[in-house]
């Protein structure tokens, strides 16, 4: 038992019954009754993370250890709630320590969720990995277990308006077999991209419509949203703004 962890549960899935939320969960027999694995999720929305659990939870009630910015456990409001949970702190000063801090918990048993994109996709397409969840996964002898989430984007996500009313959205949530981990980190890596791809656009297939010039949508679906190449120069001139910034206030 975890009371805080079951806490919170409660209070998001009612959160998630006001706002009207329609989740439609598959494959959650996939994930492991016991022992560790990393949990690798696609990144399109702010509120990922709240709903990435809900697959374990459902399956044999296993609670998921997110990876997440250090700056999150540094606030007044989240961190307690985050230690409580027992989440992993990432401090990108000193990343060796969080990824350790992650090998650990696996070993001890324990789900840890990744996110290979490191950031949200503009596109909602798959982006390049990180090889993260693939050394993880080796160093620790655990599968990989990919998970897609799809409709996240329409609740809240980066440069569009949060969307946090009755909005009836619905979420599907997708679990691919597990990963064995087997072969280099980057052989690894670009197999579990190659199922997350084939499995996010498996997931859009059984969502439903996807009205033409809806910013939810991706370019290739005939939506507005940038294509994986523009998404990618818009990160890229981001990253150079914010490095730029951080140079003057060294300098100031």
């Amino acid at each position: 038992m975890e009371p805080a962890y079951d806490t919170v549960i409660t209070v998001a899935r009612s959160l998630w019954a006001l706002q009207g939320l329609k989740f439609t969960v598959v494959g959650q027999e996939n994930i492991p009754t016991e022992g560790g694995a990393v949990v690798a999720i696609n990144h399109t929305g702010y509120m990922d993370f709240t709903y990435a659990g809900l697959p374990s939870f459902l399956h044999g009630r296993r609670k998921v250890r997110f990876m997440a910015k250090k700056e999150v456990f540094d606030s007044k409001v989240s961190g307690p709630i985050m230690r409580a949970l027992r989440h992993i702190p990432v401090d990108r000063e000193a990343g060796a320590d969080s990824y350790q801090a992650a090998v650990e918990y696996l070993r001890r048993g324990e789900l840890v969720g990744v996110y290979p994109e490191a950031t949200i996709s503009r596109s909602f397409e798959i982006k390049a990995f990180k090889s993260g969840a693939a050394r993880m996964a080796l160093e620790s002898g655990v599968p990989i277990v990919p998970h897609v989430i799809w409709g996240a984007q329409r609740v809240w996500t980066k440069g569009h308006p949060k969307n946090m009313g009755r909005s009836n959205v619905p979420i599907h949530i997708t679990v691919a077999e597990p990963i064995a981990p087997e072969g280099t980190p980057e052989s690894l890596t670009e197999r579990l991209h190659d199922v997350m791809v084939e499995t996010l656009h498996r997931t859009q297939e059984n969502y439903g419509p996807h009205p033409a010039g809806e910013f939810w949508v991706p370019a290739r679906l005939g939506g507005s949203a940038p294509t994986l190449e523009e998404a990618d120069a818009m990160d890229e001139q981001e990253a150079a703004e914010r490095a730029a910034r951080r140079a003057q206030r060294s300098s100031d």
